[in-house]
């Protein structure tokens, strides 16, 4: 009767974890080779999914990939990152790839940020690699592997609503918090995405990671722009396009020094113009690509009262009357209140219940109610 027992017992057992693997959620998780894709990949497997690694090859270093270590670079698509992130893998036993997307990488963002810069903006890239390269691509691959979603390891929440559909917010780390990012990111895609990070702290999440025996628990942060190593994107532009020499004037038209190309500026800079008439300090306040002059001005000359957005989208509702809406002109902006005017075929004017400064085309304007993240777009102009 007891050996009729154990064989029984053992039987559920064996029936219980065909059961469980059968039932088991598959996820991709992207990994970059940092700490923190390298800890979402150990919370979910240690939460019972299937977990499959995947790093995206963007961008070829050559050999200057291999002279500095890996620790110190700061980079996300040198060949040591994907030497950590499989080495990570290995460490979990998951599955992993690697996916070369450089052809697709250099089309959609570094064309796309060397065109912003040559047209008189100041592009973001990482909003640009977050909504084609992870969240189109790569989240296509997951699904073609049959994978209920793609994991990343953004310090973002995806929080359920009421009626089931799911809100974009903050990451409680306030220093961490990367939503900014992710604004161009649809319904649909929020459903077959994972945050494992949302609710640490850099802190914690490093701490986790050592705990979990992770080799890359103390690795740097990445640079934003990946893929300019000495971090001039001034020179990295001048590779392929060289700049035309020009005037650098003041508001009221007077020529106070001369630049290398348009594209060497943003608005609000003050180090690097070399203007030496004594009457500084000055800062860019416009970028005329038209007629290929830099215009500088005093502090003042940056405030602006609001601003002019194109393709801007509403994936988690359009604000309401009365909602205390909050706006980011930029990712490490605090963000200010603002009421949204003329919304009309993704065009809008943001007024700022406080003038802003330095507000440059190019960049993302994001929109908060509270902590929630409702939608986003580029801005085109300053209002004065």
């Amino acid at each position: 009767m007891a050996r009729l027992t154990f064989f029984v017992f053992k039987f559920e057992q064996m029936y219980n974890n065909i059961m469980m693997m059968k039932n088991k959620k598959r996820v991709v998780v992207a990994m970059s080779g940092g700490v923190d894709s390298s800890l979402a990949a150990a919370i979910l497997k240690a939460e019972g999914y299937e977990v499959i690694g995947m790093t995206m090859q963007l961008w070829d270093y050559g050999d200057a990939g291999d002279k500095v270590e890996a620790d110190t670079r700061g980079s996300c698509c040198s060949l040591d990152d994907v030497r950590d992130a499989r080495k990570v893998a290995e460490h979990l036993d998951i599955p992993f790839y690697v996916v070369n997307l450089e052809e697709a990488f250099k089309r959609e963002v570094v064309d796309y940020f060397v065109d912003s810069y040559l047209s008189g903006e100041t592009p973001n890239p990482c909003v640009k690699c977050n909504e084609i390269m992870k969240f189109e691509i790569l989240l296509r691959k997951a699904m073609e592997l049959e994978a209920d979603y793609l994991a990343t390891g953004h310090y973002a929440r995806l929080v359920e609503r009421s009626d089931g559909s799911l809100s974009l917010c903050k990451g409680l780390d306030v220093d961490k918090d990367q939503s900014y990012f992710l604004f161009t990111m649809t319904k649909e895609q929020r459903e077959k995405v994972l945050f494992p990070l949302g609710s640490l702290t850099k802190d914690r999440a490093r701490e986790m990671a050592k705990e979990m025996g992770l080799r890359t628990f103390a690795k740097k942060d990445s640079q934003e722009i990946c893929f300019i190593e000495d971090d001039n994107y001034g020179n990295f532009i001048n590779e392929n396009f060289k700049g035309k020499k020009g005037e650098i004037i003041y508001k009221d038209g007077t020529v106070v020094g001369t630049h290398d190309g348009v594209y060497r500026y943003t608005i609000g800079q003050r180090k690097g113009l070399n203007i030496t008439d004594g009457k500084g300090p000055y800062y860019v306040t416009e970028l005329d690509v038209k007629n290929n002059k830099v215009v500088v001005g005093c502090d003042e000359d940056l405030l602006s009262s609001g601003l002019k957005a194109r393709g801007v989208e509403f994936p988690g509702g359009l604000p309401k009357e009365g909602d205390d809406l909050t706006v980011k002109i930029r990712y490490r902006h605090t963000g200010v209140g603002a009421k949204l005017k003329n919304f009309s075929e993704g065009t809008a004017e943001v007024v700022f219940e406080q003038p802003q400064r330095a507000v440059t085309p190019g960049q993302a304007v994001v929109f908060y109610v509270c902590d929630e993240l409702i939608g986003g777009g580029w801005i085109t102009e300053a209002i004065k």
